[in-house]
């Protein structure tokens, strides 16, 4: 629904109803598994399992693009049945494809578990995208950036638990870090299953059909957008690294101060930030206000290259801090626009197009900066910046169309529902 949302700022936990303060807990749970898997998820197959490094990267790429097979199908199912049903399926596929792990011992038996498990994720994701819309009310974008502080800190919490394994270096140890993780997705799904209400489905108008999304082309254009600039992502996580290790004498602990600083803005000032981005139009700007942020954070990390070593890690700090508040900027445009341009009674659907194209660009990011901008060294990092603030720029025009293609009245608006329609 399009308009001033109501209702007083949520800044905590505390203030969240039953069922939101039961997704932040399933949610962050959840994370910590994902932060004790995913810091040692590469080690584990090519020093444990003994796969070369180039077929697990073929492996998880495979992975990857099947898995956004599931993102519109699982989005329309979850319309259809219930968005907690289908999350409950996944978290449970999650659970068991996480604990195949470790039973591999080939290319093949890898692949098709990774390929499984991203599927399963896909739809996780769009099921979750869902019931995010459904149990945050009139104020979904704020919900969804608070719940992003607690998934931070949850992905904070598993890689320093993930720090002993890997120290460790043993079967063992990887083990049961892989275990832990297939437990935190059970854990996830029981805590949803016993506090999330079973949302009924939305009526659905007569013209309402399963592809819906494919043409409401300023959705499609946003999710496009969204993605190109998700490569800010990797920036902080994939290229600045690289750079810093290969172009810089800056100390290696440089690297890990730059992923604390990243979390740490982030954990911060998401909630902050995303209650004050609600409308689309408060989206678009955010968006603009993020590349700009973006276009000085990149020009900072490159100088880290002509600077005194003992000043580059100081330096890289200040971009990331630059940086991460674009990130918090970015994140919480995306999030008003993909939940107030979705109808509400295809969230599953347009959730699930909106996570397709997300991972779409997270799987084209490493190409884009390792080569591009890599191979041209400090005007890569200039041109980086400079697609950023561009991408940004069309944030606010694309919000206005699509705000002007947008339904005057929701002929089911979210405060006129009965607690009868709400669940089950």
């Amino acid at each position: 629904m399009i308009g001033k949302r109501a209702g007083l700022r949520i800044s905590g936990l505390s203030r969240s109803s039953g069922p939101q303060r039961a997704l932040i807990v399933s949610t962050f749970v959840s994370r910590v598994g994902n932060g004790l898997f995913n810091t040692a998820a590469v080690l584990y197959f090519t020093l444990v399992v003994h796969l070369p490094a180039a077929q697990v990267g073929v492996g998880l790429t495979v992975a990857g693009l099947v898995g956004l097979l599931a993102g519109i199908p699982a989005g329309n199912l979850a319309d259809r049945c219930g968005p907690r049903t289908v999350s409950l399926v996944a978290h449970t596929l999650q659970a068991v494809t996480m604990a195949a792990f470790v039973l591999i011992d080939d290319w093949v038996t890898f692949t098709i578990i990774a390929t499984l498990d991203r599927l399963a994720a896909t739809a996780g994701g769009a099921a979750g995208g869902a019931l995010i819309a459904r149990a945050g009310g009139e104020r979904p974008a704020a919900f969804r950036a608070r719940l992003r502080t607690f998934v931070n800190l949850g992905v904070v919490l598993g890689t320093l638990g993930a720090a002993f394994a890997v120290s460790v270096d043993t079967r063992a140890a990887y083990t049961v870090l892989i275990l832990a993780n297939a437990a935190s997705f059970a854990v996830a799904g029981l805590i949803a299953l016993v506090g999330v209400p079973n949302y009924r489905p939305l009526p659905r108008p007569e013209e309402h059909h399963r592809w819906a999304v494919l043409a409401d082309r300023p959705y499609v254009t946003f999710t496009a957008l969204y993605g190109a600039m998700g490569l800010q992502y990797q920036t902080v996580s994939l290229l600045l690294p690289i750079w810093l290790s290969a172009h810089t004498d800056a100390p290696r602990w440089t690297v890990a101060a730059v992923y604390a600083v990243n979390s740490g803005v982030c954990v911060l000032f998401q909630s902050r930030i995303g209650s004050r981005v609600e409308t689309p139009r408060q989206g678009g700007r955010a968006f603009r206000v993020a590349g700009l942020l973006f276009l000085v954070s990149c020009p900072l990390m490159a100088l880290t290259a002509d600077v005194p070593a003992w000043v580059a890690p100081a330096l890289a700090v200040l971009a990331v801090c630059v940086h991460s508040l674009g990130e918090v900027w970015e994140s919480s445009g995306g999030y008003a626009l993909a939940f107030d341009l979705a109808p509400d009674h295809a969230q599953g659907q347009y959730q699930g197009f909106f996570g397709i194209g997300f991972a779409a660009g997270q799987a084209l990011a490493p190409v884009v900066l390792t080569t591009a901008v890599l191979g041209l060294g400090h005007a890569g990092w200039l041109l980086l910046g400079a697609f950023f603030a561009a991408v940004g720029a069309a944030g606010p025009p694309v919000a206005a169309w699509a705000e002007r293609t947008r339904p005057k009245d929701n002929p089911f608006p979210r405060d006129a529902r009965t607690p009868e329609q709400e669940s089950l």
